[in-house]
């Protein structure tokens, strides 16, 4: 029996062919396996890989009863019942990771136990290179505290040089006017103030990066409990999470400074939760083959939210892939398979067929060190474009810095010569 822990499971009941009956039990879902143990004895009654399925349906147990049924490689059909919640969530967890499987048939195949020294030295390099930008972030960082200081003290030395205008003009104003300043001239005064504000705005908002895409994953949404469990995607952008429907249409928007909690469950299992005080909170659970793809950019963005349950523990002591795997051994034995297939010339010298035969027995890189860099290259991803937002927001800033120099010495060059004029 495997050793995978369950992403899910679900009560119901299993069609035993040979006796002609049905037999309570619980449905479970794990990495690579689809099982089904039975209440009274805890056995398993069946259980089979992802990757043997040929097609998965709901259909009608004597036109009465609604089953879910899964075809297996030779012509081997399953039939499931009385799933709870019901047997549409069940379909689309299955439906997902099984397509999943299809659109990767290696990730189940670890491969032969070596260590190609390309896919080390790629490693490595990478993540030289992820050191180093995490560096120039901190530099950025500490750079863009310095500019938000001293965008303060020029916001403070605005409202003085404010306090001083509106005492300057009490002190210009006519002894026959009762209301100080002149009607006309603030009028005038607060449209050009308002202009200045829009200007600058609409220099913030060009070029702005918040909406990049980082990642897309194909995922299973559900806003309440388990029973409205829907095919979707999860969009993780620089500056929020977007949940889509299959038709891409938005369902809900996440902004990052609103999100409160990423629980993960499992490696494949997350929940969003944004807090509110006086009304219930927003919370969407996402399941997704692909998760680990988007969870390598989330523990980045944020780090200091996410929370990993008990449930993720034991997944994690859980090995991906166990040693005497009996697909691991049939994806061995085809490649050695296709190795000893493979033409070589006739006339090669020792020396080159001892190398040429290593090559071709060993891979340059194998599948876990690819999904490792692939992941790698995600943060990579993440990092430099949240570098390209902050460079964008310092220089917004230092083009604010830059008027808010020039209005505020040329507002305390023109209170010098109002003051120069009342003495």
């Amino acid at each position: 029996m495997s050793r995978d822990a369950p992403i899910h499971s679900w009560p119901g009941s299993y069609y035993i062919n040979t006796e002609k009956r049905w037999e309570t039990g619980t449905l479970s879902l794990t990495r690579t396996m689809v099982r089904f143990v039975s209440n009274q004895s805890k056995e398993s009654l069946t259980s089979f890989r992802l990757s043997r399925i040929m097609d998965i349906k709901m259909e009608s147990s004597s036109f009465i009863f609604s089953t879910l049924t899964v075809l297996e490689e030779g012509n081997v059909k399953h039939w499931f019942g009385s799933l709870k919640p019901n047997r549409v969530v069940v379909y689309n967890v299955l439906e997902h990771f099984w397509r999943e499987r299809l659109l990767s048939p290696g990730s189940e195949a670890r491969g032969a136990e070596c260590k190609p020294s390309k896919g080390s030295e790629l490693i490595s390099l990478v993540a030289g290179a992820q050191r180093r930008l995490e560096d120039s972030g901190k530099v950025l960082s500490h750079q863009g505290e310095q500019f938000d200081n001293a965008m303060q003290g020029l916001e403070k030395i605005g409202s003085d040089l404010g306090v001083a205008d509106k005492l300057l003009s009490e002190l210009e104003s006519p002894p026959w006017w009762p209301f100080g300043k002149l009607p006309w001239k603030t009028q005038q005064e607060a449209k050009v103030e308002d202009a200045a504000r829009a200007a600058s705005r609409s220099a913030a908002g060009k070029g702005s990066g918040k909406n990049k895409v980082i990642a897309s994953i194909p995922a299973i949404v559900t806003k309440g409990g388990d029973s409205d469990l829907k095919p979707g995607c999860l969009l993780v952008l620089v500056s929020s999470l977007e949940v889509l429907d299959t038709n891409c249409q938005l369902i809900h928007r996440f902004e990052r400074n609103d999100i409160d909690e990423v629980r993960v469950h499992s490696p494949y299992e997350i929940t969003v939760r944004q807090r509110f005080i006086g009304k219930p909170d927003i919370c969407y659970r996402f399941l997704s083959a692909k998760m680990p793809e988007a969870m390598s950019v989330l523990e980045i963005q944020y780090r200091k939210k996410v929370e990993f349950t008990n449930e993720y523990t034991a997944f994690r002591a859980t090995p991906v892939s166990s040693p005497s795997d009996t697909e691991g051994q049939t994806w061995n034995e085809g490649l050695l398979q296709r190795c000893q297939d493979t033409e070589l010339p006739l006339e090669v010298p020792a020396g080159a067929l001892s190398q040429l035969q290593v090559h071709v027995l060993q891979p340059s890189v194998s599948q876990s060190e690819a999904q490792e860099l692939k992941q790698m290259l995600m943060q990579l991803k993440n990092l430099a474009l949240e570098a390209e937002t902050e460079l964008e927001r310092q220089d917004d800033v230092l083009n604010d810095l830059t008027s808010s120099t020039d209005r505020a010495t040329m507002n305390v060059e023109k209170h010098t010569c109002r003051m120069r004029k009342l003495l």
